[in-house]
């Protein structure tokens, strides 16, 4: 999606410096446990599916409003995994654009398997039980960490190390 014609008015005073936003990201399960990532292309890495939260929007309504519009899924929310922020939620954006997010990550619960993906921002999904091998986003570590925690207090525990299950954009989900 591109930027928000807020932020777009706040770039414009400010060009490129470090401005702080609130953001959301949704964590939602699988039936083992493992968490869906989105590759996002502009940067490269993986991450939660998120986004920034609009001027007089609810966040739980924007962590709503980003899973449809990057992975054209309805979510509903299961709960607050948690607010983070700091040093690693920087992020410099390939235009150059500074950004310090204070990030409210919602555990979600996904109605239907994501098919219809924005492949301006999201080119892949994935579920998985742990980050190994995969260029994340630096923040992701420890909010993976919290999520899992999250998940296992509240379900039956996941089956050890499960395989990873792909989705390419445009692509229905293969077991």
């Amino acid at each position: 999606m591109p930027m928000s014609r807020y932020l777009a008015r706040l770039r414009g005073q400010v060009g490129h410096e470090l401005v702080m936003l609130p953001g959301v990201s949704a964590c939602i399960f699988d039936e083992a446990g493992r968490l869906l990532l989105a590759h996002h292309v502009d940067s490269g890495i993986w991450a939660l599916p998120g986004g920034a939260v609009e001027p007089d929007e609810d966040p739980a309504g924007a962590v709503a409003r980003e899973a449809r519009e990057e992975l054209g899924i309805v979510v509903t929310l299961q709960g607050l995994i948690g607010v983070y922020g700091g040093p690693e939620f920087r992020v410099s954006y390939p235009n150059g654009d500074l950004v310090s997010y204070v990030a409210i990550v919602y555990a979600c619960r996904a109605a239907g398997t994501p098919v219809a993906l924005d492949t301006s921002e999201v080119d892949e999904i994935r579920f998985v039980a742990d980050l190994d091998g995969l260029p994340a986003a630096r923040w992701l570590p420890p909010v993976h960490a919290d999520a899992v925690r999250w998940w296992q207090e509240r379900s039956v525990a996941a089956p050890g190390n499960p395989a990873q299950r792909r989705v390419r954009a445009g692509q229905r989900e293969r077991s």
